[in-house]
């Protein structure tokens, strides 16, 4: 497996106040110290402006947690990638669990997300992850195969594109799996995107989420085929948040 430069993304959630700008100032110094590894924050679409401004002139990216396909239009209570772009974000998730089940996203509609996210030029982390009953009858492989094939679109192999692998059973909930699950599922994710787009699959990083914290991060982060990792409730505070991104540093 080729070493990709790591990326260690925030996925605030429905979290965060113009308090919290403090910690993203914190985390742009701590920063400072870091090297070898790629920084980016998602914040809530109220504090994307004011993110924004706090991290001009930082090696820390910005990122939105999800998108509309559409450039804009009648979509009340939505954002388009061009709109994200606007703000100076670079990146966008699209496909988390939550929005799956929550708001039924198909792969489909991810798929026409991340599409809409190049458009933009964005760089969409595409999530994907199996529920525990489905790893309880042995279907985590082909879930998350299904998933690949349904929501990457074809452009993944020559526009820059983030997967990250969060197990839906883990995501909050203080449970990880094994290192050992981590890697074959990561292994399988590499085979399935060299089949599908051969070498070019060398450029698409693969991150690891769910109930990442620092006192695992370590050696998550060191599983073959792990290039970072998408940060849940770790990512809030500057402290928990730099100690993860030292730990693939």
């Amino acid at each position: 497996m080729t070493t990709r430069r790591k990326l260690v993304a925030g996925n605030w959630k429905m979290n965060g106040l113009k308090a919290s700008l403090s910690e993203v100032r914190a985390m742009v110094d701590g920063a400072k110290a870091l090297s070898g590894v790629d920084l980016s924050i998602c914040p809530p679409a109220t504090l994307i402006s004011a993110v924004a401004s706090a991290l001009e002139g930082s090696a820390i990216g910005l990122g939105g947690q999800d998108c509309h396909a559409e450039r804009s239009g009648a979509f009340t209570g939505d954002i388009s990638p061009e709109m994200l772009a606007d703000t100076g974000a670079g990146f966008v998730i699209v496909g988390h669990s939550e929005r799956r089940a929550g708001h039924g996203e198909t792969d489909a509609v991810v798929a026409a997300k991340a599409s809409a996210a190049y458009r933009a030029g964005l760089t969409p982390i595409i999530c994907v992850g199996e529920s525990l009953e489905q790893r309880d009858r042995g279907e985590t492989l082909a879930v998350i195969a299904g998933q690949l094939a349904g929501s990457i679109p074809d452009a993944a192999a020559t526009t820059p594109t983030v997967i990250a692998y969060e197990p839906i059973w883990a995501i909050g909930t203080g449970r990880t799996p094994t290192t050992a699950q981590v890697a074959e599922v990561h292994a399988a994710m590499v085979a399935t995107l060299q089949q599908r787009f051969g070498a070019a699959a060398e450029g698409i990083r693969l991150l690891y989420g769910g109930s990442v914290k620092p006192e695992n991060a370590r050696e998550l982060m060191h599983v073959p085929g792990v290039d970072g990792a998408l940060v849940g409730g770790a990512s809030l505070k500057a402290g928990d948040f730099l100690k993860i991104a030292a730990a693939c540093a």
